[in-house]
């Protein structure tokens, strides 16, 4: 555990100093965490893990081999509009917590009146190989809101998968959807995903 604490909170730029703040120790303890002097009670582990962003598992060492999902990433999403087939390309946003997932669009990616909204939701990831979940407007005006169901590639870098919920032109409807590091990459998958 204190090599874990040491080397995340490295990695986050954290001083012990800022870990001890955001955890509501004093700097010494956390200190005597990190030397191997001291072991922290479950409710102490949690909130250092919480400040760490990572899991408790991964606090005490025990970390999974992952896919980490973290990062900016562009979402193209099929759906219609007044009975049209329209695309949307955003990008979005996504905070990774062990298996869970925060997901957000960053950006419209098309106009309101074209159909563009903000949205959120969130995801969990099984077996390193899909991502169940999510979403809903983030946008007064907008009802749309849903489920997703994403296959990611095999390392982690694209997932291609299904929206299904309240959109603007149905109480259930359904489209394809994909995610990749770059819009370009995100339109492609979707292009090229065979339609079932």
């Amino acid at each position: 555990m204190s090599e874990v604490m040491r080397e995340r909170r490295a990695a986050l730029s954290l001083s012990q100093t800022d870990l001890a703040a955001a955890v509501g120790l004093d700097k010494r303890q956390i200190r005597r965490y990190e030397a191997g002097e001291a072991q922290p009670t479950l409710p102490v582990a949690k909130a250092i893990a919480l400040a760490l962003d990572i899991s408790i598992d991964e606090l005490a060492g025990l970390g999974e081999q992952r896919l980490k999902i973290a990062g900016d990433w562009w979402a193209t999403w099929q759906t219609s509009k007044d009975g049209e087939e329209v695309f949307t390309c955003q990008p979005i946003q996504i905070r990774q917590r062990g298996t869970d997932l925060e997901i957000r669009a960053v950006e419209r990616g098309i106009t309101v009146e074209e159909g563009g909204f903000l949205w959120r939701g969130q995801l969990r990831l099984w077996d390193n190989e899909i991502l169940m979940g999510w979403y809903t407007a983030d946008d007064e005006a907008i009802r749309s809101k849903g489920t997703l169901y994403l296959v990611i590639h095999q390392h982690g870098q694209q997932m291609l998968g299904r929206w299904v919920g309240l959109s603007y032109d149905g109480m259930i409807q359904t489209g394809r959807a994909a995610i990749a590091r770059t819009d370009e990459a995100a339109r492609e998958l979707i292009k090229n995903e065979p339609i079932s």
